[in-house]
């Protein structure tokens, strides 16, 4: 037991333990301080962009971890031109053995120059909608209204259509109202329009929008359009079309339903329709007279 003793105290007290001392010293240093200065630069940037400050932090946590790695390496006598070397020999067979995250990799670089959106964005991607949790090298993770986790690969979203619901501060609701044939249509398009200056949540610039559609089946229809503010559109896509059914019955303005008219050939009057009250009325007795039995001599 002493002998070992003996040993032990020998080596931490030669130049070897010594050296291995400082090395781990600088990895724990290197740790800490990327952790502290990434977190403080992410803490910085956070109120412009949150996928920036997460970029931020680890970029600063991996550099200053790598550079005190590096230098508890050299301390330790390896030979950083070898290593670097066979670091990126590996690379290059990882590369040819996995070419598909190759590719997600690339693919999320593009994204991360492009920046077609950000995390907190609402997007949708091949009919999938969610909010970017986060935009890494392999994937974009999203969470959907239902609090599902949803991983799409960079390389998809790189070659679908992506739709960002929050890239721009406003927002237009398209509403599709249709009257009855009788009424009169201007003053449709004046109860519109002041159902639109009575809602908070309309924004006056740009300016309500009534459109024609055409003449239907059973009603001419418009389009109602009204833009709002990004966060406000759903509010003000649930609320405006109860303001503008209580605004049609107020006015007496039909919002009708589809009507089906029957003709007979050529007329032009509607065929008429009897109800029987489910009643079937005898067949009417014939007024001829009946006819007197033949001759039979």
């Amino acid at each position: 037991m002493e002998q070992w003793w003996t040993l032990a105290v020998d080596y931490l007290t030669s130049p070897q333990a010594a050296v291995l001392f400082r090395a781990v010293v600088k990895i724990l240093l290197g740790l800490v301080f990327g952790r502290l200065a990434g977190n403080g630069l992410a803490r910085l940037f956070s109120g412009e962009d949150a996928q920036r400050a997460m970029i931020i932090r680890r970029a600063t946590f991996y550099g200053i971890a790598g550079l005190f790695t590096a230098s508890a390496l050299m301390e330790l006598g390896f030979d950083l031109g070898v290593l670097l070397g066979a670091a990126g020999i590996l690379t290059v067979a990882l590369g040819f053995a996995s070419q598909t995250s190759a590719s997600n990799v690339i693919s999320g670089l593009f994204l991360l120059g492009e920046r077609p959106f950000a995390v907190g964005d609402i997007i949708r991607v091949n009919g999938t909608t969610g909010e970017v949790l986060s935009v890494d090298l392999l994937s974009v993770k999203l969470r959907t209204f239902d609090n599902l986790f949803v991983r799409i690969p960079n390389e998809t979203m790189i070659k679908s259509e992506v739709t960002n619901l929050r890239r721009f501060p406003i927002r237009r609701v398209d509403l599709q109202v249709g009257v009855a044939y009788k009424e009169d249509l201007r003053e449709v398009r004046k109860v519109l329009r002041e159902v639109a200056n009575r809602n908070p949540l309309c924004l006056q610039e740009p300016a309500p929008l009534i459109l024609f559609q055409g003449y239907g089946d059973s009603s001419i229809n418009h389009q109602f359009s009204v833009w709002a503010k990004t966060e406000n559109f759903l509010e003000l896509r649930n609320s405006i079309p109860v303001e503008i059914k209580e605004a049609f019955d107020e006015h007496g303005i039909e919002i009708p339903f589809p009507h089906r008219t029957l003709y007979t050939g050529s007329e032009t009057d509607p065929f008429p329709v009897r109800n029987s009250g489910g009643a079937t009325e005898p067949p009417e007795p014939s007024s001829a007279a009946p006819e007197p039995p033949a001759d039979t001599e």
